[in-house]
């Protein structure tokens, strides 16, 4: 007699409720925005009732917290070494997302949706310590990009050099949303690589730079 294999664990089930759901969530919040889109319409390209979102989220605002997690884990597996030469030249900060099945129009509006959920959650006393949390998580990735590119008799901790990494890759990707206008990615990694060891910048630019 053939074994059945054993179902799914209400755990398992779960799991893959709240994954489906993230899933829905990202497209959604993607094309709709934060505040347009609605958890009925979620639940319903999730394959499952509103109730399901209630029974995994507790409201919009975590499931939205819930998807800007995956992404940062998206982003965590991937980190980019400013010395490092690109696969593909002409390769951005979209790349991570793309390759993980997320189209470029997408990305950018989910990113447009995550500066909708920032003005409202700044201004809330329950969201914003949430909000801080994932914050901290994206400084702590370019932190770590310093820490291991920065020469050893930089001045700057590299917390600070973290912050000025942040501040120039996070400001590229709202000159892109605002203007669609992306800096030459060659320009880019020279910024990027001027912020964490500019002798070497300069010493492997040539000298023509």
């Amino acid at each position: 007699m053939t074994q059945l294999p054993d179902p799914l664990s209400r755990r398992d089930r779960q799991r893959q409720t709240r994954e489906a759901l993230i899933f829905a969530a990202r497209a959604v919040f993607s094309e709709d925005g934060y505040h347009a889109a609605s958890l009925e319409r979620i639940a319903r390209e999730a394959g499952f009732s509103k109730g399901a979102v209630y029974s995994n989220f507790d409201g919009k605002s975590a499931l939205f917290l819930a998807v800007m997690d995956q992404n940062l884990e998206l982003a965590e597996a991937d980190p980019r070494h400013p010395f490092e030469k690109p696969s593909n030249p002409a390769s951005t900060g979209w790349d991570v997302a793309e390759r993980e099945g997320y189209p470029l129009e997408a990305t950018q509006g989910f990113a447009l949706a995550t500066l909708e959920f920032i003005a409202s959650a700044a201004r809330d006393e329950t969201l914003a310590p949430q909000l801080h949390q994932r914050l901290a998580a994206v400084l702590d990735r370019y932190d770590a990009i310093a820490r291991k590119a920065r020469p050893d008799d930089e001045t700057l901790g590299a917390a600070e050099v973290g912050t000025l990494l942040a501040a120039l890759d996070q400001g590229a990707g709202l000159i892109l949303l605002a203007g669609d206008v992306m800096p030459d990615p060659a320009v880019f990694t020279a910024g990027m690589r001027r912020l964490v060891d500019p002798a070497r910048a300069a010493a492997e630019a040539g000298p023509e730079a």
